[in-house]
């Protein structure tokens, strides 16, 4: 059998050791052939070197399960996390927690329960998100702000608009280059979006 090991810190000062010694025990006992995934990068972030490639392999289903010491080691958005969760559970593969009692391996109910309020929890928060965005909207318009697809953009698909602002909901300081590149646009186009995306907040 064999488990990937997700480590991460937020900064390359810090060390992984504890985590990594954590995690390793509990994958002896179970009898786990392990690799090792190790980020040094803020869990805000959506897109981290080890976590891609760990993830990769999991859809290739090249393990069975996936150990972290806490859930917040794999990411802090609840948006995020529901989303690796869910994708751990569509290619059959159990996520272990060890520093929080955490382990859907063996189809244990309680885990199961905890794993649904999270993601339960996430699509709330999405949903919340969401209310407050069209709120902006409507009260932007009231006061006479232009707010929409910039001009000229019309064979932008209205995904890459919805993707770029819930980017911005997670990563609210993403410079305009990255969301560029995230949401497949140009910098002037990101920079709109950006700018329309900080007139919503300041009015909710």
């Amino acid at each position: 059998m064999k488990a990937a090991i997700y480590l991460r810190v937020s900064t390359k000062d810090q060390s992984v050791n504890s985590q990594r010694a954590d995690t390793e025990r509990v994958a002896k006992a179970r009898g786990y052939e392990t690799v090792i995934f190790e980020d040094h990068t803020s869990g805000a972030k959506f897109s981290r070197q080890a976590l891609d490639k760990m993830m990769a392999g999991v859809r290739r289903r090249e393990f069975e399960a996936v150990i972290c010491f806490k859930l917040d080691r794999l990411g802090r958005s609840l948006p995020h996390l529901a989303q690796l969760i869910g994708e751990l559970d569509s290619c059959g593969v159990g996520l272990i927690v060890c520093g929080q009692g955490i382990d859907t391996t063996d189809s244990n109910p309680a885990a199961r329960l905890q794993m649904h309020v999270l993601m339960a929890v996430a699509e709330f928060e999405r949903s919340m998100i969401s209310d407050r965005t069209l709120a902006g909207l409507e009260a932007a318009r009231g006061r006479g702000v232009k707010l929409g697809r910039p001009k000229g953009s019309k064979g932008i698909p209205d995904q890459r608009r919805t993707l770029a602002m819930k980017i911005l909901t997670e990563s609210p300081k993403l410079s305009c280059s990255k969301l560029a590149r995230a949401a497949g646009v140009s910098v002037g186009t990101a920079h709109k979006w950006k700018k329309e995306h900080m007139q919503i907040v300041e009015l909710t």
